[in-house]
């Protein structure tokens, strides 16, 4: 006789991650967190609070890999600046610890550091991000986190939500400028040249 099991009549209570963002954290807590737990993708808000981000689905990686590859292609050409992925952490002049998902920072910027400066979380804030959307990843905090950049020296940002096929652009000085349906988006004047193609993102 074959005995079936049926499932239980209540279903279990969802496992609910605690907000770590209450917590107040200094650079140097924040550095051994990331020693010991060198799976997780940490950022820490400019309050000392720590953010766990999960990993992004596969089309939204998918999506970052060519991002990340139409820069670094360009950047290898032009070669005034260096360019990084999403697992790179910056200090920020207002004590966050941030990772966009692609970014660029000038040469001299970069180089001007010490090597034990750019083994850490270098101590700059890039001069071009770019954030992709994943889907649950809400708008404000998004928006928030760009003009987060903008506030400590970003020339230009650009957050690009897929799924709605919308680009919002942050420029310092100038206003949010929201594009649909693009399907190229250009980097000049402060990365001469460079012209991202959207059609693979969409």
């Amino acid at each position: 006789m074959v005995q079936t099991i049926s499932p239980p009549s209540e279903k279990a209570a969802p496992f609910l991650m605690p907000d770590l963002t209450s917590l107040r954290l200094t650079p140097a807590q924040f550095e051994q967190v990331c020693r010991d737990n060198p799976d997780l993708r940490l950022e820490l808000t400019s309050t000392g609070g720590l953010i766990v981000m999960p990993p992004t689905g596969s089309l939204t990686g998918k999506r970052n890999a060519a991002l990340t590859a139409q820069l670094v292609i360009w950047a290898e050409e032009d070669g005034t600046g260096v360019v990084f992925n999403s697992h790179a952490g910056f200090t920020l002049s207002n004590g966050a610890i941030r990772s966009p998902d692609v970014s660029w920072v000038r040469r001299e910027k970069w180089e001007a550091l010490t090597e034990d400066e750019q083994e850490e979380f270098a101590p700059l804030c890039p001069d071009f991000v770019i954030e992709l959307r994943s889907r649950w990843q809400t708008l404000k905090a998004q928006q928030a986190k760009m003009q987060e950049y903008l506030d400590n020296g970003t020339a230009l940002g650009w957050f690009i939500d897929p799924r709605n096929r919308r680009v919002y652009i942050y420029r310092q000085g100038e206003e949010v400028e929201v594009l649909t349906d693009a399907t190229t988006l250009s980097g000049d004047p402060i990365l001469p040249g460079f012209e991202l193609q959207l059609e693979q993102l969409w």
